[in-house]
Parts: structure tokens; sequence; C-alpha cells
């Protein structure tokens, strides 16, 4: 895992913010999805640090918060 990888290494991703953010610009992030990783960032600062893990576990975590989300 690389959590220090600057955005402009990740810059031809396309990212995305999450559903759930809102227009008053509260705490969000975007994903970007590459062939073997996934990419998180602050939405309000693009061009910061950018959080890479691999794919499996992202799927990991995203199913873990979702399962706990419907408890």
């Amino acid at each position: 895992m690389n959590n220090a990888e600057s955005s402009t290494a990740a810059s031809g991703l396309a990212w995305f913010k999450s559903s759930y953010s809102g227009t008053e610009g509260g705490q969000c992030v975007e994903v970007a999805a590459g062939s073997a990783a996934v990419h998180i960032r602050d939405s309000k600062a693009a061009a910061g640090p950018v959080l890479t893990v691999p794919r499996d576990a992202w799927a990991g975590f995203v199913g873990l918060a979702s399962s706990e989300a419907r408890v």
C-alpha cells in the first residue's frame, strides 16, 4: 500500500466523488480505479496526497462498510 503517492502520479485517472457528498463542501472522498489498485483522495485537496490500495483490499473494505451500514 502506498499512502503518500502524489495526485500527479494518479492524474490520468477518472475520479468519482461519493454520491453522499453534499453541495456544501463537506467531508468527501474521491475514488479512482486503476488496473491494479484503487486510489483515494480528499475531494477538497485534489492536488494533495493519494492513498493507494490493492483492488482486493478496497473490495473488502467496501463489503465490510456496506454490511455495517445495514446493522
